[in-house]
């Protein structure tokens, strides 16, 4: 068995519960997956399989990667999920929302917002510099060095820089209600990434 899915970020909703409390929920599209390629311990070195994510037309996929999938449907993502035995999982399989059960808890990793080049407050939180008269600086980082000794900048000074679009994990997350019928699965609270970004939904005990 798989250990998580691949999935859309729709976009974020309220339910609400028999007593009438309203819980807002993330609402993520994980359409089917299908697995391409084995890889065992003695021949990669590692216990995973490959699976395949979300179908494209044959004519935007080049010869290598339909070698690559053989028999399978071309798709647009492929990635690698850890499983406990290799043995039971067969090329072509299909695993969708069913892997998961409602009241479970989960880990959802996506690449966060991009929010591009930031100034130091908006990227770190800095305070800034006075705003009155006789300051230049203001919004500034200000000084970043020492002296002769040792005459440079330490690595890992909070500066300005991209901002956003990275790889997050939120983890502590509940399934609150899977509707089979169209593969979408709610979450209670927010999940990393702009809506319509991949995400990976994760089996967690945290």
């Amino acid at each position: 068995m798989l250990n998580g899915l691949l999935a859309r970020k729709i976009g974020m909703t309220q339910i609400f519960e028999e007593d009438g409390t309203a819980l807002p929920v993330t609402v993520l599209q994980s359409g089917p997956m299908t697995v391409v390629q084995k890889k065992t311990l003695d021949k990669d070195g590692c216990s995973h399989v490959q699976v395949g994510f979300e179908a494209i037309a044959e004519r935007k996929v080049n010869k290598p990667i339909k070698g690559h999938f053989k028999a399978q449907t071309p798709t647009r993502f492929l990635r690698e999920f850890e499983v406990e035995n290799i043995d039971e999982v067969e090329v072509g399989q299909v695993f969708d929302v069913n892997l998961f059960a409602e009241g479970e808890s989960i880990a959802v990793s996506g690449n966060s917002k991009g929010k591009g080049f930031t100034g130091v407050m908006k990227r770190h939180g800095f305070g800034g510099q006075p705003a009155s008269h006789g300051h230049r600086g203001h919004r500034g980082t200000g000084s970043i060095g020492q002296c002769a000794t040792p005459s440079r900048v330490f690595k890992g000074k909070k500066m300005h820089g991209r901002h956003g679009n990275s790889k997050v994990t939120q983890l502590g997350l509940k399934i609150v209600k899977i509707i089979e019928d169209e593969a979408i699965v709610l979450v209670k609270g927010a999940v990393p990434g702009p809506n319509g970004g991949l995400v990976t939904i994760l089996k967690s005990n945290r």
